[in-house]
């Protein structure tokens, strides 16, 4: 055998969870990365496989054995090995006998700490068909598997199901036992095209031979982009655009070994239903790819995939145009009967949901966010009455049959039934832009109304969930609390909105009727508030240090945060920048290591360096206060900047701690003047070089 053979490892089972097949695949791969790399076993290429019936994973060139290496043991220090009489000691031949060896056979070890006892063995590694059997099970025992399942009489537990696994290294195969199944080299094909046994030869034949045999695409990424591309020609077909969304195709994928697209219609009437209600009808209940016109209009039309080659396809066709119809007719009534009942009319509703025991219901919710709202409106000039009312209105659609049946369509929904009931357009856009950003990266409310209910729904549910005690541990956040203050950052900084996060979450925990330490908590949302900052600022490419030399100064405004740590990065650039950093560190320490009080103002200077730095100190601090109250923090560094040959000159030529204690304390008036200057915008001693 060569020194590096390929590995495939297959496991057969029934059909896989779709939601979680890629999210298995990927930790199956990983976990056996890791256990190669631990048992010191090197290869140059991995691969994983998914498909509805089958997990795998192929190893290029992996060694055939660990590496042979020499163990160096260290035993009692020589003091302690000996007895009194020169004798071995029973320390000294306890570890001889825990080496396999004699204390004749020890060594010595000399090192600048001391003297021991030590023994040298040279350790054969093990050969990879040895370790790979432990290395496959243990990867499998740490698959994230919610909630596995027994079979049969076998005590063994998985997923789903399994029938055969396949375990090759190289043409051998590796003869063992995994959840209950003796592996070999044969594997199955596709359920009803090829359900015959397929020998695999050699484990990189294992794609072509379920391709060219067994009527199985093994790749996921592959059958992901054959199901867009088929799917797009189908809908070109009927003169329409596919809507392909990714998690969608991803669920297609999973639940397709060779997948085969099928055309479907529907009655054109129910395109007179909300876009979004047949497309979540189709997506949700049916696993369709709707159609859309090119000017993003639907079509009476979607795409199916069938798992079969059928010979009568259109009988596949039929058979799901007779299921959709009673499925969109459903929701037809529901956007019938909805609209008999106006939003208004559901608010008292809203008393009958509990939105968590010491919070109360929706309702109570509702009165707070009208507050906050209002607050937040009437701090940017917008209009409060337009904020009210969306308040006011923004749960209630969940009242409804239609959110009832589709959970995803909160806020949308609301948004169509406000327009039907002749609410102003800017209070209906705001019902649904309040779950903005819905996702990691997705866009803020764009609407001044929708920013603003977002902003004040969000800090109701952080400032409400931290007073009744439940704060966020490790990876438990059941109320989505990161996402919510995520949000709440990226709604005020990407649209300009000058908030006080502090002075709101005060005014959001005075809501609160139940007993809790308002003080302690608001002082809990905002740091927990502002760590999610830093880390979006680092995603924006901010370095640690520039947030800190702003976060020192403790800003409460995200968007002037923003401002100060973009100057930060810019003056970072300036020639002057390190030469400034390292003398304003330099005065900082002066004036915490001064055991004397620096004068009220700056008096009597004698040296011409002092007399120059003072006068640009003086006129510096009234050049930047118009900068300052413009929150034009860039150019306020840019000015601070010019002091930087003068800042030099005097410390190459004045001695700030003098004998002469008035002088002494006029030098660090002048350091505390200078100081306060640069504190304006950020600690800029807090940048590293």
């Amino acid at each position: 055998m060569s020194e590096q053979q390929h590995l495939l490892f297959e496991l057969g089972s029934e059909e896989l969870p779709p939601k979680t097949l890629l999210k298995l695949s990927n930790a199956l791969l990983n976990n056996i990365i890791q256990g190669l790399n631990a048992a010191e076993l090197t290869f140059t290429a991995s691969k994983a496989y998914a498909t509805p019936r089958r997990l795998a994973v192929l190893i290029e060139n992996l060694a055939t054995a660990q590496p042979d290496k020499t163990v160096e043991k260290r035993g009692p220090a020589i003091q302690a090995a000996f007895a009194p009489d020169g004798s071995p000691s029973k320390a000294a031949l306890g570890f001889a006998s825990s080496c396999g060896t004699t204390f004749d056979q020890l060594e010595r070890l000399k090192t600048d700490k001391g003297e021991w006892l030590s023994f040298t063995q040279a350790v054969k590694g093990q050969t990879t068909a040895e370790i790979i059997p432990d290395i496959i099970r243990q990867s499998i025992a740490d698959l994230p598997i919610a909630k596995r399942m027994r079979w049969g009489s076998f005590a063994t537990e998985f997923v789903r199901p399994v029938h055969w696994a396949v375990l090759l290294f190289g043409e051998q195969v590796i003869s063992t036992e995994i959840l209950g199944l003796t592996t070999g080299n044969t594997t199955l094909g596709h359920r009803f095209h090829a359900p015959q046994a397929i020998t695999i030869s050699d484990p990189q034949a294992y794609e072509a031979a379920l391709f060219n045999e067994g009527k199985v695409i093994a790749n996921i990424e592959q059958r992901k982009a054959i199901i867009r591309a088929k799917a797009q020609a189908a809908a070109a077909a009927v003169n329409g655009i596919a809507h392909i969304e990714e998690d969608l195709l991803e669920e297609i994928a999973a639940l397709n070994e060779w997948p085969i697209p099928v055309t479907g219609n529907f009655d054109p009437r129910f395109l007179e239903l909300p876009a979004e209600v047949l497309i979540t009808t189709m997506q949700t209940n049916q696993k369709y790819f709707p159609v859309k016109n090119a000017e993003g209009g639907l079509l009476a039309h979607f795409i199916t995939f069938s798992n079969i080659e059928s010979t009568r396809p259109e009988s596949i066709q039929q058979g799901n145009e007779r299921v959709v119809t009673p499925r969109l007719a459903d929701a037809e009534f529901f956007w019938t009967q909805d609209r008999k009942q106006t939003l208004e009319q559901r608010v008292e509703t809203l008393s009958n949901i509990v939105f968590q025991e010491k919070l109360g219901t929706v309702a109570d919710k509702t009165l707070r966010v009208i507050t906050l709202a209002e607050a937040i409106a009437t701090q940017l000039s917008a209009n409060t009455d337009y904020a009210k009312r969306a308040a006011l209105l923004a749960k209630t659609d969940l009242m409804t049959n239609m959110v009832g049946e589709f959970g995803n369509l909160q806020g949308i929904m609301g948004r169509y039934y406000a327009l039907a009931e002749g609410e102003a357009a800017e209070v209906a856009w705001a019902l649904e832009e309040q779950y903005f950003p819905k996702q990691s990266g997705s866009e803020t409310a764009s609407s001044t109304t929708g920013q603003i209910l977002a902003i004040a729904e969000k800090l109701d549910t952080l400032t409400g969930i931290f007073s009744a005690g439940l704060i966020p541990t490790g990876d438990k956040d059941p109320y989505a609390l990161r996402r919510a203050a995520l949000g709440t950052l990226r709604t005020m900084i990407e649209n300009g909105l000058s908030l006080d996060i502090p002075k709101l979450c005060a005014l959001a925990l005075e809501q609160f009727p139940h007993s809790f330490d308002k003080a302690a908590t608001q002082n809990a949302v905002v740091e927990f508030i502002f760590d999610r900052l830093k880390g979006y600022c680092l995603d924006k490419g901010y370095s640690a240090d520039e947030f800190d030399a702003v976060m020192t100064l403790a800003p409460t405004e995200p968007l002037d945060f923003m401002q100060r740590l973009a100057a930060v990065k810019a003056f970072r650039q300036l020639p002057e920048a390190d030469s400034l950093a390292a003398a304003n560190k330099r005065i900082r320490n002066i004036l915490k290591k001064s055991d004397t009080t620096p004068a009220e103002i700056v008096g009597e200077l004698v040296e011409a360096q002092e007399l120059q730095l003072l006068a640009a100190a003086r006129q510096s601090a009234q050049d930047i206060l118009p900068l300052l109250a413009q929150h034009d923090y860039q150019a306020t560094l840019n000015r601070l900047a010019g002091l930087r040959n003068d800042v030099d000159a005097f410390f190459d030529n004045v001695m700030v701690m003098t004998d002469d204690l008035a002088l002494r304390a006029n030098r660090l008036a002048l350091l505390e003047l200078l100081s306060a200057q640069f504190l304006t915008c950020a600690d800029l001693a807090k940048l590293q070089s």
